[in-house]
């Protein structure tokens, strides 16, 4: 199913080059970091560490403040193209008809250094991406390019993963390779001897509980930003450690 929705982007993207205006698409632009094997995006403000690890990979972008929404939209998958329509500053670098999907597991910080903040700053959405990423839309030599983009259901590979820290009294679980709409609305957990605990965030992708629950079997709910909720039950161990990741079989599909 997966190739068939790409051709079909395809056929749309072609479309949606030649304006700015076309429907589900929003104009914004695009640079590159972290090096040719995008090693250097590794990491990062929504903290998920290790992106392979994390199920995310290389196809990954910093958003710009504006699209960060405080780490709201850490995990959230984006389809972008180069708008090689001719009107905007940049179009010469795209590569035509060409998509690419990327997750959402930075931010770009604003450069205050520069007038408004730079391509990042207050009111752009702009995607700094993965170099590998990007190099599927625009020629290297520009640099900053123009580009169209929508967010798009994610597809992962494995179930939802919840890496724990924190220490005897405090929780931090960092949520893991959501598909469907890819990012947290709501979050809580359980301990074999409590009831569910709400959990708020931290930063980032990263949920916390006040309360002391080493020694317990823990199990979490999740809501996703699309709305569906999914108790994860037992997910880690009675002897679960802090630093580990815990995997699960169930996913997400909106």
């Amino acid at each position: 199913m997966a190739p068939r929705m790409l051709v079909l982007w395809g056929v749309v993207l072609v479309a949606a080059s030649a304006a700015t205006n076309v429907a589900g698409w929003s104009p914004g632009t695009a640079t590159f970091y972290g090096g040719s094997d995008g090693s250097g995006t590794m990491g990062g403000a929504c903290g998920y560490g290790n992106l392979y690890s994390a199920g995310y990979g290389v196809n990954n972008a910093a958003l710009s403040q504006t699209l960060f929404n405080d780490g709201a939209s850490c995990g959230q998958c984006y389809a972008i193209t180069c708008d090689g329509s001719g009107s905007r500053t940049g179009s010469q670098y795209c590569k035509p008809g060409n998509t690419v999907t990327v997750t959402a597991t930075n931010l770009c910080p604003p450069n205050y250094g520069l007038p408004n903040g730079g391509w990042c700053g207050p009111g752009r959405p702009h995607f700094n991406m993965s170099q590998p990423a990007w190099e599927n839309i625009g020629v290297v030599q520009g640099g900053i390019i123009p580009v169209l983009y929508q967010q798009v259901k994610c597809s992962r590979s494995g179930g939802v993963r919840f890496n724990i820290a924190g220490s005897n009294y405090f929780l931090l679980v960092s949520i893991q390779n959501l598909g469907g709409s890819g990012s947290v609305a709501a979050a809580w957990v359980k301990g074999e001897k409590t009831g569910w605990i709400q959990m708020s965030r931290n930063w980032g992708a990263n949920w916390q509980a006040l309360s002391g629950l080493t020694g317990q079997a823990l199990s979490f709910a999740v809501t996703s930003t699309g709305g569906q909720y999914i108790q994860f039950l037992n997910v880690a161990p009675t002897w679960w450690q802090f630093g580990q990741t815990y995997s699960t079989n169930q996913q997400f599909y909106y």
